[in-house]
This record gives structure tokens, C-alpha cells and sequence, in this order.
């Protein structure tokens, strides 16, 4: 006998494909359409720079960093805690001016509230509200510190927020970009070095981190539901000009010397050497010297003896 209390149910078969005329991008290859994520970085990486140009092109429908089509334009709504409105209008007229499109034009919306904070009822009720009303496509809040004021590392209560979110988000088949901080510590996977909890890296849809490489930066894109494309460089020019981001491709990593070679070097150059010796030099893990002088034994070109690896004669 069934309860009166079950989940509702649908068949997956019967869920309404995606309409042939709402595109799965919002900017492509770069945001997904009413996807929710975040632009995270160490400060001063022009976090606040990108948003906005991710901004002007979904207003104005132009190409975003030049590069990244817009697929499906319309309003933006922004909530900038720590610029002030005259500092958002001077860049965003100046990025206008860079893009070639028509400032007075753009249909970028303002909050002008002194705070907005996700973990109040009344504000968000109140942003709500406001996204009902504007209809926007893309909402940028930034940054996340400066809207709530709860633990960042207590996963309980940041999920609280990301969820709040993200049922904004499908409410109004809206996409959200939130600026984040990231740990001044690298990690292995950029999602990995946002500032408190791993909520941050699991909640995005669409996920972009900005990184220091000498005077440049490198910009990484991460997507749930697509293939992350190669990293690419990007440098903000402030010559001859407004002030706005500019994106090249980065150089080709070099080509990886198999670590079979390597060894036979190191063994030539360095004499006799034990398998932890020849790990360290090459700064490998222990299971691939393992692997590799393995290989290289049963080849009969090394040996080992009681003073370590050597050269075989042969």
C-alpha cells in the first residue's frame, strides 16, 4: 500500500527535451545557459574585471574576451559590493569602448542596496523579487565574502547558501556567476584552492580560475557537463587605450622526455645510483622508477649491482 507522503516521480522518458531554441550556452564554451558557478582567483587577478566582461557581452550579445560567442543575450543584473557604482559604469563604458559596442545600449542593472546578504530571509526574498521583475539572464554577485556572514569552511551553512542559489537559478532559468576568493596556497586542481569549503567547487555548473603566471594570468575553465577546453593566457592592457582583458593562446608544453631516457642519462652522467637516488634526481614517484628499471633490466640496458643501477655493457 502506498503512502501519502512519496517524492514525486517522472519517468526519464517523459521529461521535456531542451527546446530547440534555448541554446545550451549562455556564453559558449566559456558559462553554460542558467548555469550557476564561480570565478575564483587570489585577489588582484582581475576576478572583478572578467565578470564584467562576461557581463557586457551577454548585454550586448559581442563575443566575450573577444573570443567566447554569446549564444543567448539579454539583461544582466550585478550586485558589486566592494566597487562603487561610478567605478562600474567607468569600467564597464570603457570595456564598451574596447568591444566596439553601444554603452548607453547595454542592459546591465545596478543593485544599488549598501549589502546583500544570502543568509537573510528579507534580502532574499528582495532579490527575488527583483530578479522577477528584471528578468535577467546572468546575475554576477561579487564577491561571495561580502554576502553572508556565516563560517566559509562549515559546509552545513555554506550549502545552505549555494542552495539558496541554485533554486533562484532554476526558478528563473537564470545563470549566476559568484566572484570567490581562492587560498593562497596552491593546490592540484584549481576548484581545490577556493577558500572554504569544497561546496564552492562541487556546486558550479561552470567554473572559471584566474592564476599569476609571471605578468600575465592564466584563465582555467571547468564545466560539469562539457569538456574543459586548454588553459589560455590573458593580460590586461591599459595602453593607448581603455582598460580591458585581452586573451592568447599559451605556448605548447615541451615535449616530455620519456623517463626511460632520462634514467639511461642520469646512469651515464652520474655513475652508479640507487633506485631512491635516481627518484629524487628526477622527482618522479617511486612506482614509475620501479616500472621504468624494470623495463630497462629485462632490455638488458641497465644492470643492478651492489653499488646500484649501472649501464649494461651491452
Amino acid at each position: 500500500m502506498s503512502g501519502g507522503n512519496e517524492f514525486r516521480v517522472v519517468r526519464a522518458a517523459d521529461i521535456d527535451p531542451r527546446p530547440e531554441d534555448q541554446p545550451a550556452w549562455l556564453i559558449e564554451g566559456l558559462w553554460g545557459s542558467g548555469a550557476v558557478g564561480v570565478i575564483g582567483g587570489a585577489p588582484k587577478s582581475c576576478k572583478s574585471w572578467l565578470s564584467l566582461e562576461m557581463a557586457l557581452s551577454v548585454a550586448s550579445g559581442r563575443p566575450c574576451l573577444g573570443r567566447y560567442p554569446v549564444q543567448n543575450p539579454g539583461p544582466v543584473l550585478l550586485f558589486a559590493a566592494e566597487d562603487t557604482p561610478l567605478q562600474v559604469r567607468e569600467r564597464l563604458e570603457g570595456l564598451s569602448q574596447a568591444r566596439g559596442t553601444d554603452f548607453r545600449s547595454l542592459e546591465v542593472d545596478l543593485i544599488l542596496e549598501p549589502s546583500l546578504r544570502i543568509d537573510r530571509v528579507e534580502d532574499v526574498a528582495r532579490l527575488r523579487a527583483t530578479v522577477e521583475r528584471r528578468c535577467p539572464k546572468l546575475l554576477v554577485l561579487d564577491p561571495y565574502v561580502r554576502l553572508q556572514r556565516v563560517d566559509e569552511n562549515n559546509s552545513t551553512e555554506v550549502s545552505a547558501i549555494l542552495g539558496t542559489l541554485r533554486d533562484l537559478s532554476r526558478q528563473f532559468k537564470l545563470a549566476i556567476l559568484l566572484v570567490h576568493h581562492a587560498r593562497k596556497s596552491p593546490a592540484e586542481q584549481a576548484g581545490q584552492a577556493l577558500r572554504g569549503s569544497g561546496d564552492f567547487h562541487a556546486w558550479g555548473d561552470s567554473n572559471l580560475y584566474l592564476n599569476r603566471r609571471g605578468e600575465g594570468l592564466v584563465l582555467s575553465i571547468e564545466h560539469r557537463a562539457a569538456a574543459s577546453p586548454a588553459p589560455s593566457a590573458l593580460r590586461i592592457v591599459a595602453d593607448d587605450g581603455p582598460v580591458h582583458l585581452e586573451i592568447r593562446e599559451l605556448p605548447a608544453p615541451a615535449p616530455q622526455v620519456p623517463l626511460a631516457d632520462r634514467i639511461l642519462h642520469a646512469l651515464h652522467n652520474q655513475g652508479p645510483c640507487w633506485q631512491e637516488d635516481l627518484r629524487k634526481l628526477l622527482r618522479v614517484r617511486k612506482q614509475d622508477i620501479i616500472d621504468a628499471l624494470r623495463t630497462l633490466e629485462a632490455s638488458h640496458r641497465v644492470l643492478r649491482t651492489p653499488k646500484g643501477w649501472i649501464l649494461s655493457s651491452h
